[in-house]
């Protein structure tokens, strides 16, 4: 087994931590597809530390839902099924959408190069098929759009909401017309934010959101 998020971590910050967020977003992005059956010692030596924080990472996974024990074999990734999908996506339109809007003409124009950044990063992982990346950075951005709408328990909602997301069938996606479509629209998220068009942004945050439900059905989105 070699996922590309999993490999040496610094010792910077709490292992326990870096590894969960490394094999959460390996699971969201279907490179640890559902019903895969992972070892703590396996693991362990692929992220080149001890077994102990990996076995708490593991649990952490656990109480999340993003995995199960497995009795005497070790951890096996849960399955999420097409009406959880449909529920998330739907909680997070409801949410997301209208913050999002009502930040239309609100955002300085000294901090939109920030955004444009973070957008051009979101291309370059869709180019490059590189799927854990293009989540993480996907999430960072919408996050932060978030963050300045000004309400912390949004924001922490939102990132649970996204974490139970599993995007099987995002490796599928590579170099597809669907995966290059969602990392323009960030920039065309920013466009309306510059132009104050709120209900335009409105709509476009539902259609990105609503991607995923493609992705997980392997066909675009109407």
């Amino acid at each position: 087994m070699s996922v590309s998020t999993i490999r040496k971590v610094e010792k910077t910050a709490s292992l326990r931590d870096r590894i969960g967020e490394a094999l959460s977003a390996a699971i969201i992005s279907g490179e640890l597809a559902p019903g895969t059956l992972v070892s703590v010692p396996a693991l362990a030596v692929e992220f080149e530390v001890s077994a102990t924080p990996v076995r708490e990472a593991m649990l952490d996974l656990e109480q999340r839902g993003f995995v199960e024990s497995v009795r005497n074999k070790g951890f096996r990734v849960t399955q999420v099924s097409l009406r959880d999908l449909r529920e998330i996506v739907e909680l997070r339109q409801l949410l997301e959408a209208p913050a999002t809007a009502a930040l239309a003409g609100k955002v300085p124009p000294a901090r939109m190069s920030k955004w444009r950044t973070m957008a051009d990063e979101i291309g370059a992982h869709a180019e490059a098929a590189e799927f854990a990346q293009f989540i993480e950075s996907d999430r960072d951005f919408h996050l932060a759009l978030l963050a300045e709408y000004g309400n912390e328990r949004l924001v922490s909602l939102v990132r649970e909401l996204r974490s139970q997301t599993r995007m099987v069938n995002l490796a599928r996606m590579a170099h597809s017309p669907e995966l290059s479509v969602s990392a323009e629209e960030h920039h065309q998220m920013l466009d309306l934010i510059e132009s104050g068009d709120a209900d335009a942004l409105e709509k476009l945050t539902v259609v990105h959101l609503g991607h995923v439900l493609a992705w997980w059905a392997e066909t675009p989105a109407e």
